[in-house]
C-alpha cells in the first residue's frame, strides 16, 4: 500500500510538472526582453540598458543565461574578491564568472527540468547581478546569512567602461 501511494504520488506530480524545451525558452525571452536577435540555439537580448545571452542545448539538457559586466582588465583584488563573497551569500541563483577577457553574470540549469517561472525569474536574477555589480553584488533582495559587511565595499566602485 506505501509503495502504490508513492507511485501515484509521483505520478500525479509529473503530470503536473513542466518540462522545458526550446520552443518554451524562446517564447519566454521573446515576452520578457526589449529587443532579441535569435542565432541558433542561443538568443541575444536586451532588457532594460544591458545585454543578456541564453544558451541551449537541448542534446546535453542544458541551459544558460549570460551577461557581461566588465572587461577583466578592469577588476581589482577588491571588486573579484567581493564577487566571490556575493557568490555565497547575494548572488543565489546566479553567480559571477570570468571567461573571454570580461566578468559575466551566469545563470545555468538543466534545461528539461526548469519551468517557465524559473526562467523568468533566472532573466531578473541575471540581470540584478549584473546592475548591481560594484555595489551590493546581488541577484535579488534576499541573502544567505554570513558576515559580508566587512569584505564588500561601502561605496559603489565606479568602472569606466562597463560591458
Amino acid at each position: 500500500m506505501k509503495n502504490l501511494v508513492l507511485i501515484i504520488f509521483f505520478t500525479s506530480f509529473s503530470i503536473f510538472s513542466q518540462e522545458m524545451t526550446v520552443e518554451k525558452l524562446d517564447q519566454i525571452i521573446k515576452q520578457k526582453a526589449d529587443t532579441v536577435q535569435v542565432k541558433g540555439n542561443s538568443w541575444h537580448f536586451i532588457l532594460k540598458d544591458r545585454v543578456l545571452i541564453c544558451i541551449a542545448d537541448k542534446n546535453a539538457n542544458r541551459m544558460r543565461i549570460i551577461s557581461p559586466i566588465v572587461k577583466k582588465e578592469q577588476l581589482d583584488e577588491t571588486l573579484i574578491l567581493s564577487s566571490l563573497i556575493a557568490n555565497f551569500h547575494t548572488a543565489l541563483d546566479v553567480k559571477y564568472a570570468i571567461s573571454d577577457d570580461a566578468l559575466w553574470s551566469v545563470f545555468t540549469h538543466p534545461l528539461k527540468e526548469l519551468t517557465s517561472h524559473q526562467v523568468e525569474d533566472a532573466i531578473l536574477q541575471v540581470y540584478n547581478a549584473n546592475i548591481t555589480f560594484g555595489t551590493i553584488f546581488s541577484s535579488t533582495s534576499l541573502t544567505f546569512p554570513g558576515n559580508t559587511r566587512k569584505s564588500l565595499p561601502k561605496e559603489k566602485k565606479y568602472l569606466e567602461n562597463k560591458i
